[in-house]
């Protein structure tokens, strides 16, 4: 805390009067990027580049056809459109695109010291409009659609819009954190870590190559399940879905968990964004996805001369096989190999095992404390249940709602000790 600036005395009182008042306790001018995010926060461009480029990129999926849970009219959106066109020419053309947080729908809101918090699934459409900004048209905060369940729009009052925009960012940061993050880098680089360290001797060139990609994992992982995810830790005492529920979110994203959607041109392909403009995080993820593949393939290369030599390594198949039946629960739906029959198997096997320790987690975890330390942006909870009907939210309403001071501190205190780089040894 005191490192941050953060000053004990000053975050008695739990709820924040203002923003201004958030903006004196962290000295934004040493950030460039939270400082940014202090001044944008509230705009429609920004809020939808954040799906391209901030903490949580790997969410967004081409929208071809509005969802019937999701009634989203023409007449609805038309004006944040443009003129001459229809939603339903958008859809055509696939420039309507679709963030859908139904694996948070159904859960229970943890409670904070003692105080209920509250936990929706919301989803948002935007839009690519002619100046290639990715922008939200339409925002409804539960998965059912219903007359207590509205669907808030730009057009609506400042203070609707903002707020429901606030219930979208809060269901990013617990899918950024608990899925993004944890499970899909952290507790899936585990998997790989225990499997080459019971399966693969350490003179085989397998272990050789993977080691330095997994080798602080279980030291990381170990103090995570000390202080993050134990009982009584940062996400008990600061998330909405702490407590059991982060546990049964973690479940069923393993359960929707599939080979393909961790090979990142598959998952692109999938999402349909491989033409999506400004999508720097695909650009960039997909150059440093094709790097390793081609160092892995000249190992590869080096060590096995054909196909039967990989079908003969019976370390390396009970190495794919334990993390099939161990990792992934032996589920055949996932599509996870149970063992490898070719080159090329294995090539894009350790591709996505050595993308998935690097880029993939350096995408989610680096840049946390530059786009959550504005705590307004990435609310950890939220301490009121979401608005049932238009024109009623003030501006004391939203800051009643937000995470408390004691929740913001350990948030800000946290993500800021884990963007800092891991030791080099």
């Amino acid at each position: 805390f005191l490192e941050l600036g953060l000053n004990p005395l000053k975050l008695l009182k739990n709820v924040w009067t203002n923003v201004g008042e958030f903006r004196k306790c962290l000295d934004f001018c040493k950030v460039p990027v939270a400082a940014y995010v202090m001044k944008h926060w509230k705009e429609d461009p920004f809020f939808g580049y954040q799906y391209l480029n901030g903490s949580n990129p790997q969410l967004i999926k081409q929208c071809q056809t509005i969802p019937a849970k999701f009634p989203v009219t023409n007449e609805m959106v038309s004006p944040f459109l443009g003129p001459n066109t229809t939603l339903q020419q958008e859809l055509q053309k696939g420039n309507i695109f679709l963030v859908d947080y139904e694996l948070l729908d159904g859960f229970p809101a943890h409670s904070i010291f003692g105080c209920q918090q509250y936990l929706e699934a919301p989803m948002c459409l935007l839009y690519v409009n002619p100046q290639d900004e990715l922008i939200p048209i339409a925002i409804q905060i539960k998965q059912e659609p219903g007359p207590q369940n509205p669907i808030f729009l730009p057009s609506d009052s400042k203070y609707d819009w903002r707020l429901a925009k606030i219930w979208a960012r809060h269901a990013d940061t617990q899918i950024h954190q608990l899925v993004s993050h944890l499970l899909k880098t952290h507790l899936f680089a585990e998997v790989f870590s225990i499997a080459t360290l019971r399966k693969l001797p350490n003179a085989h060139p397998i272990f050789k190559l993977l080691m330095p990609h997994l080798k602080f994992t279980l030291d990381i992982n170990t103090a995570a399940r000390n202080l993050l995810i134990s009982d009584g830790g940062v996400f008990d005492q600061a998330f909405s879905t702490g407590g059991e529920t982060k546990v049964q979110i973690l479940q069923r994203a393993l359960e929707q968990t599939t080979y393909s959607s961790l090979c990142l041109p598959e998952d692109l392909a999938f999402r349909k964004v491989e033409h999506l403009p400004r999508y720097y995080y695909r650009d960039d993820a997909l150059k440093i996805w094709f790097a390793i593949n081609r160092f892995v393939e000249s190992i590869v290369d080096v060590y096995y001369q054909n196909d039967a030599s990989i079908q003969k390594d019976s370390e390396i198949q009970d190495w794919v096989m334990e993390i099939f039946t161990e990792g992934f629960l032996a589920r055949q739906s996932s599509g996870f190999p149970m063992a490898f029959q070719t080159k090329a198997d294995l090539t894009k096997y350790l591709t996505m095992v050595i993308f998935t320790c690097s880029g993939r987690h350096a995408a989610v975890n680096t840049g946390q404390y530059d786009w959550g330390s504005w705590m307004p942006n990435n609310p950890s909870t939220m301490q009121k249940p979401p608005p049932s009907e238009k024109g009623k939210v003030s501006k004391l309403d939203i800051m009643c709602t937000l995470p408390g001071k004691k929740e913001t501190a350990i948030v800000v205190a946290t993500i800021y000790l884990l963007s800092k780089p891991s030791p080099i040894s």
